[in-house]
């Protein structure tokens, strides 16, 4: 990192070796879990930082500093150390925290004189005081040179009231207290959630985006374990400034290769996924689809966010190409690309018509592109779709290809409406969905998608079905029953002109009472026997009764009269 980083107002980083409870005292400052603890060194790698509203000021967790273990190899420990570095010139106070249990170790003093070359306010907290007896011990730590530490235990919340008052009295009050802050309110951020597979360049697609090694990168799977969150303005060329919050999250592993940190790390991108408005799925160029990216493609359909499938290293492509190299069946670049994002599509046939480009981290190849269809992605995401345009487009979808029969009944829509944004949802009224197959409704969300242009946004298809002659909401389904999706008898229906049931849903008067209603005497039924007409046959005989009979006279009667 650059030496002339700039110091972020109000913000306190806590640094120190590895495994002395750097995460558990950000989570206990924070009072809720954000960075995963772990007994063994060396689990947090990137810069975590987090607003802690009630304090005032932004807090940053960083990775222990000077140890090389196997869970840590010297490639990721020296990108750990960049982000230290950075973390310690953009804070104002740095929180030096040192084990009691362990006392004043050497890497301990290492890390004191990495301080002081810094010159920044430091407060020596020395962790793990459980109880009185270890806290008698912190003396040893007098001789780093940063006077009296501040006895805590992260695990169970003492002493931290303490830290933060002593914070509190460098940082002074927070600004809306002293009538600081003042002016706009900060910009409404568009949250993008970079997910894939390990080692398929999440970071380095992050690092691109956010113009600086923000993120830790390496060629080691599963470099990254923490959800990593990072605000990032980008000014197009008319002048205009998106706003964005990009979060890189840890790479998905197959169920079999989990370990205990694995577990937490899925669990982080999971919330990570969930509070995400669009979803960049990030795939390696050399592998394609596989089994993991279906699965995680799965989970983010569900989660409702917008998604964007980015195939990575496309700069492989370019150098085979250019090389003079073909590939097999294949004339240039641009045939491969076509026929390589329609098998992709083959393979992902489930996602919502998501929009695939082609990128390289390596050469920033069109990584700027991921931002502006991200923007228009969240557009779509959260438009209006009038309850007109909508059912003509589904009467269009059933006149072109209707469903089939089922038990020699057809599936019908009697009305649709949309209910709901992010994700999208209509809500379709018909006979029963029972008869509705999945082909049919996939052609249905396809069809939908195409007419009102929702590429990458989920849609959401929500069915209720005529209800059982005992149910009270029948009345409804009643009305609409004989009409059709954006017909004319549909508005006559709606304004209570067709069936028995008025538009309220209540069952119409009959004639008479209408009449009675109306003040008008209602028509009497004549007296006497009531008459109708004789069924023609050979047995009939020609002129007895006219061709009429008196109901309830058998022929016998008829013969004595």
């Amino acid at each position: 990192m650059s030496s002339s980083s700039q110091e972020i107002p109000r913000s306190v980083a806590i640094v120190g070796r590895p495994n002395v409870g750097k995460s558990r005292l950000f989570n206990r400052i924070l009072n809720r879990r954000v960075s995963i603890v772990h007994d063994a060194p060396g689990v947090t790698r990137d810069l975590i930082a987090e607003e802690c509203p009630e304090q005032g000021f932004l807090l940053m967790d960083t990775g222990g500093i000077g140890l090389v273990t196997k869970l840590t190899p010297k490639v990721i420990t020296n990108a750990i150390e960049e982000q230290v570095d950075f973390a310690i010139q953009a804070a104002g106070i740095v929180i030096f925290v040192v084990d009691v249990n362990e006392g004043c170790v050497p890497l301990d003093e290492t890390v004191a004189t990495k301080l002081r070359k810094y010159g920044k306010k430091v407060i020596l907290v020395a962790n793990k005081c459980d109880n009185e007896e270890r806290s008698y011990s912190s003396n040893d730590f007098f001789k780093l040179g940063f006077g009296a530490p501040v006895m805590v235990s992260a695990e169970h919340g003492t002493g931290v009231g303490f830290l933060l008052a002593k914070i509190a009295g460098i940082l002074g009050p927070k600004p809306e207290a002293t009538g600081l802050q003042v002016g706009a309110p900060a910009p409404e951020r568009i949250k993008i959630c970079v997910a894939g597979r390990p080692n398929v360049g999440k970071s380095s697609i992050g690092n691109r985006l956010l113009k600086s090694d923000r993120l830790v990168v390496s060629e080691i799977a599963g470099t990254t374990r923490d959800p990593v969150k990072c605000n990032l303005d980008y000014s197009t060329e008319t002048g205009e400034t998106w706003h964005f919050e990009l979060v890189d999250t840890a790479g998905r592993r197959a169920s079999t290769k989990h370990d205990v940190l694995d577990y937490f790390s899925e669990l982080r991108s999971d919330e990570a996924l969930e509070q995400a408005d669009v979803v960049v799925l990030v795939l390696s160029a050399e592998e394609g689809v596989t089994r993991m990216d279906k699965q995680l493609a799965g989970k983010v359909a569900e989660s409702g966010a917008g998604l964007i499938i980015v195939v990575n290293k496309w700069d492989l492509v370019h150098k085979q190409f250019r090389a003079g190299e073909l590939v097999e069946g294949y004339s240039d670049e641009s045939e491969f690309r076509r026929k390589y994002k329609a098998a992709l599509r083959s393979e992902l046939f489930f996602l919502p018509d998501s929009p695939v480009l082609f990128t390289s981290a390596k050469t920033d190849f069109r990584t700027e592109t991921i931002l502006a269809e991200t923007r228009e992605i969240h557009r779509r995401m959260y438009q209006k779709i009038s309850t007109g345009q909508l059912n003509k487009a589904v009467e269009k979808l059933f006149e072109k290809n209707p469903p089939r029969l089922v038990s020699g009944r057809r599936f019908k829509c009697y009305y649709a409406t949309q209910t709901h944004t992010r994700p999208l949802t209509i809500r379709f009224y018909c006979n029963s969905y029972d008869r509705l197959d999945t082909q049919y409704e996939r052609y249905l969300d396809s069809g939908l998608h195409e007419a009102f242009d929702l590429s990458g946004v989920p849609l959401k298809l929500r069915y209720i079905g005529k209800p059982k002659d005992d149910d009270p909401n029948r009345a409804f389904f009643k009305d609409q029953q004989t009409a059709v999706v954006g017909s004319k008898r549909q508005e006559k229906a709606s304004a209570g002109r067709v069936g028995k049931y008025n538009a309220t849903g209540e069952a119409k008067p009959k004639k008479a009472n209408r009449a009675a209603a109306a003040g008008a005497p209602a028509k009497k039924k004549p007296a006497g026997p009531r008459i109708s007409k004789a069924k023609a046959g050979p047995a009939r005989k020609a002129g007895k009764s006219g061709g009429f009979k008196v109901r309830g006279e058998s022929d016998q009667q008829r013969k004595r009269k």
